[in-house]
């Protein structure tokens, strides 16, 4: 069970409506009202419960569809990560076009957020000239705000490349930005903003507010955002300075960067935070989405069931691989067949013997599978075991945090800054990551080599968290004597027989059409106009 005294941003959200009701608007919302900051934000705990909301927004929020949710849909580009329902359908087959409501759901809570970020980060300085009291906290604030704006300005950029840069709060449709140059003042102002936020921000907290930002997320997103923009040495530099000082380690166990127990420690360097108990509306999807579909709903099997891996992409794991058990779910008691001689539904296990195709049912145990015989009670699908979590009776009485930024993809940035660059051990954080995975260390390769050794072990560490479309595109040229993202896309075509052609679409994403319409600043994407 969690602690229900972390850091909740809902919970604390709907405080500061309560507390500020004299002083804002009659018509309250959830939310404060980020584009009337004159009657808000008046003390530095006010301005906490405001940045509180940005926090939101990487989790529950309000829609549905949340920002981790779209970006599990983008996932599905890469054809290793399969679903049936429309939205991964599109993706998985290369359909994807600016009117898809994933993008334009993500581009707005992105922005959105932008803007509350952009506002608290002026209001900040606003309360500092007035004199207001607590400027620790002010200052401590307003780095949060910085590394958010970085935050959501980085997984925009990573998928659409040319973004609408800004830096203050929008008030009106008068004072839209636009996208020139988009990739290049995105990722300055991305790098600016974390090592501002990085020289403020606590090395950690306790109590309530466990789960905010601290000065290592801050670095950690920096070693990313400068593997993004090519700049080796000082993704090198800064992931040693986090390897040198921050004393995080890797867990013995990988399944526990994905355990309720271990929340907000260890190598999990920032996370949103997920607990239905503490809060019912305080729930991830990730389950329901994931599931296996003949799971029994008294175990959790209530939900949607569209996603999991391909049974190709499963076998890429060495067979002694430890991440197995926290990547995969292996093994579980299934509706399909009939009960067994006890009466009892039978446990079906994974296996590389059992049939596969894409159907929705095209992975699972046979309907017609003797429940009484352990060699037929097998299935093939990759079903995710990370966020996952069988026994729920509730599929949204979640309790798994989503975790954003992980220890090991320091160590993995590390060695791919030192091999890129020729500075330092580049084999230090990669066998550290394969030494936790119980396989072979690596020794003695030349740096092309090397560095496909480092992509396929991001692919392994990081399969089914929404990092593998991102880190393919951005090491891969279409068409290019370098192409990860495109040997992943058409090793799935020809896999499966899927009529897909690889083309240059496959390697962004357009900008949504409701934003290309509506600000006159932009410019689509060149391959989507």
């Amino acid at each position: 069970m969690k602690n229900n005294s972390k850091f909740k941003p809902l919970k604390l959200l709907y405080a500061f409506v309560v507390v500020t009701a004299m002083v804002s608007c009659t018509d309250l919302e959830e939310n404060p009202d980020f584009t009337t900051q004159e009657n808000f934000f008046q003390t530095a705990d006010q301005l906490e419960l405001g940045v509180n909301a940005v926090y939101d927004g990487i989790g529950t929020g309000r829609d549905w569809e949340n920002h981790y949710y779209n970006r599990f849909v983008f996932e599905c580009l890469v054809g290793y990560q399969v679903g049936y329902e429309k939205g991964p359908l599109a993706y998985q087959t290369g359909n994807v076009d600016p009117a898809d409501f994933y993008i334009g759901r993500y581009w707005r809570i992105s922005y959105e957020n932008i803007n509350r970020a952009n506002t608290l980060i002026e209001k900040a300085d606003e309360l500092k000239e007035a004199g207001v009291a607590d400027v620790a906290k002010i200052d401590r604030v307003k780095a949060e705000a910085l590394f958010l704006r970085a935050f959501y300005y980085y997984n925009l950029v990573r998928y659409f490349d040319d973004i609408p840069v800004k830096t203050s709060r929008s008030i009106d449709d008068k004072d839209l930005p636009s996208n020139e140059n988009g990739k290049r003042l995105a990722l300055d102002l991305i790098q600016s903003d974390l090592m501002m936020a990085a020289e403020i921000l606590p090395e950690s907290y306790s109590g309530g507010n466990a789960g905010r930002a601290t000065k290592w997320a801050a670095m950690a997103l920096l070693v990313k955002a400068y593997l993004q923009d090519e700049k080796w040495g000082p993704a090198y530099t800064t992931a040693q300075t986090i390897i040198d000082e921050s004393g995080i380690s890797l867990f013995t166990d990988f399944a526990d960067n994905f355990a309720v127990a271990t929340e907000n420690s260890g190598e999990r360097i920032f996370e949103a935070q997920v607990s239905a108990s503490a809060n019912p509306n305080e729930y991830q999807n990730y389950h329901a989405h994931f599931v296996p579909r003949d799971l029994p709903n008294d175990l959790g099997g209530v939900g949607w069931h569209w996603l999991n891996s391909t049974r190709a992409f499963r076998e890429r794991y060495d067979v002694n691989d430890k991440r197995i058990a926290g990547t995969f779910i292996s093994e579980y008691p299934s509706t399909r067949p009939a009960s067994n001689a006890a009466g009892e539904r039978p446990v079906v296990r994974w296996s590389k013997d059992a049939p596969y195709n894409l159907g929705v049912t095209g992975g699972l145990v046979p309907v017609d599978a003797d429940p009484n015989n352990p060699d037929e009670l097998i299935f093939s699908s990759g079903f995710s075991a990370k966020y996952t979590e069988i026994g729920l009776t509730n599929p949204y009485a979640n309790e798994k945090n989503i975790v954003y930024l992980r220890f090991a993809d320091v160590l993995l940035g590390h060695s791919e800054a030192a091999n890129e660059s020729g500075t330092g051990d580049s084999y230090y954080g990669i066998n550290l990551v394969r030494e936790r995975a119980g396989l072979p260390l690596l020794s003695g390769l030349g740096q092309a080599a090397l560095r496909d050794a480092i992509v396929d072990e991001r692919v392994l560490e990081f399969a089914m968290e929404n990092e593998t479309y991102p880190e393919l595109k951005r090491k891969s040229t279409f068409g290019g004597a370098q192409d990860y993202l495109g040997d992943y896309i058409q090793s799935f075509i020809d896999q499966y027989n899927v009529d897909r052609t690889l083309k240059a679409k496959d390697y962004v994403l357009p900008l949504p059409l409701n934003e290309v319409l509506g600000n006159p600043n932009v410019t689509q994407n060149p391959l989507y106009q």
